[in-house]
């Protein structure tokens, strides 16, 4: 499965990067959610104080409205709500400067969506009922609140996941204009509770990671910049196009219809991409995202299953050795050795020392010790 994004006719004016506190929210607030399952374990620290020192009535909203930002995010936290028209041409929207978001109203502090109380009913249960089923295919959602299918289809798929997809699911059937009450009051609560002083100290790194990818948009242009912010990715061409290797598929033409890049830095190892019907795609990268991608990482584990190649590593592990000493030690010939030596070089995993006219290879035991880490954070992203 994967994430194509087919940029034929596409050119760097068909991107928009823009800083957005309300979608940082929606990071900031998934690991509030999942840091206790071992997730995100490098901000784990800050979420236990967070939850700790937090009002009742917080850490109750963070519990009944975690469906909205747990596994998928709900795209409430996003801008550009309103539906599009897909047709070639001009962006509809000028780039923003460096701070800002054109979703949001107020100060960067306050991640008030605006956008939110202005939608349609019935497109705000279509949007919220994707992330009560925590999908999105073989779904039809737009007549949720009138079609007793509809409702009856949310109920069964949110039944089969954890609580409260099912609670908040009921929720919105029942009265989704309370339930729009509700979230907005929640996430205005988030304010004094963490989130200004979080965005106080992030918000300058989003501004300069997100002057870079305009940089490089305009530079590099949109396949190169595009590339650049996952480890797995790949850069195809008959069309021009950017795989990004993710748990569902999804076509994303920004020649049809423009696209928004979103930095974030409490989102990572996460890349989320956001592209339902009717609505502008948007990518939220993350600021610090991982050097090595599923690929990779995969590839590393399965190296280390070959017994002749796990022998070689064994060896290699204690002291560097020359082709030479290898081949003697495992009773393998020199090419069969140079073979396993090239496959476990170019995976990273074999450093080499040349001394005089010898060739020593040596195990890179820091990168056989991130297998796991590099393994844990790959199937996340």
């Amino acid at each position: 499965m994967s994430v194509v994004v087919v940029l034929e006719g596409a050119g760097p004016g068909r991107f928009t990067v823009a800083v957005s506190p309300l979608a940082e929210l929606a990071a900031s607030l998934h690991v509030l959610s999942v840091h206790g399952h071992g997730h995100h374990a490098e901000h784990a620290p800050w979420a236990r104080e967070v939850t700790r020192t937090a009002p009742a009535a917080f850490r109750a909203g963070l519990r009944r409205f975690s469906p909205l930002w747990t596994a998928l995010r709900w795209r409430g936290f996003y801008t550009g709500l309103e539906r599009t028209e897909r047709v070639a041409g001009p962006p509809a929207v000028r780039p923003p400067g460096p701070g800002s978001d054109p979703g949001l109203s107020g100060s960067p502090q306050s991640p008030a969506p605006s956008p939110l109380s202005r939608l349609p009913v019935d497109r705000f249960a279509e949007l919220t009922s994707y992330s009560c089923a925590s999908g999105y295919h073989g779904y039809a959602f737009d007549r949720v609140l009138h079609d007793p299918g509809q409702a009856a289809s949310l109920r069964h798929a949110a039944s089969g996941l954890p609580e409260p997809h099912l609670e908040l699911a009921e929720a919105l059937l029942r009265d989704p204009e309370a339930l729009r009450a509700d979230v907005l009051a929640f996430i205005d609560l988030c304010r004094p509770v963490f989130f200004a002083a979080l965005w106080a100290e992030t918000e300058p790194h989003l501004a300069r990671a997100a002057h870079l990818v305009r940089q490089r948009l305009a530079d590099d242009g949109p396949a190169a910049a595009l590339a650049a912010l996952s480890p797995s990715s790949v850069r195809l061409a008959d069309p021009p196009r950017v795989v990004f290797d993710k748990v569902h598929h999804v076509v994303i033409t920004p020649a049809r219809t423009p696209v928004l890049l979103i930095p974030t830095r409490y989102g990572a190892p996460h890349l989320v991409v956001k592209n339902e019907p009717g609505l502008s795609p948007v990518v939220h990268f993350p600021v610090d995202g991982p050097v090595v991608g599923v690929t990779l990482a995969r590839s590393r584990m399965l190296a280390l299953t070959d017994p002749s190649r796990v022998r070689l590593c064994r060896l290699i592990a204690r002291q560097s050795m020359t082709t030479a000493d290898l081949a003697h030690r495992l009773s393998m010939t020199r090419p069969q050795v140079s073979r396993h030596l090239r496959a476990l070089r170019d995976l990273g995993l074999v450093r080499t020392e040349r001394n005089g006219r010898y060739v020593h290879y040596g195990l890179d035991l820091g990168a056989v010790e991130r297998i796991g880490t590099d393994v844990a954070t790959a199937l996340q992203y």
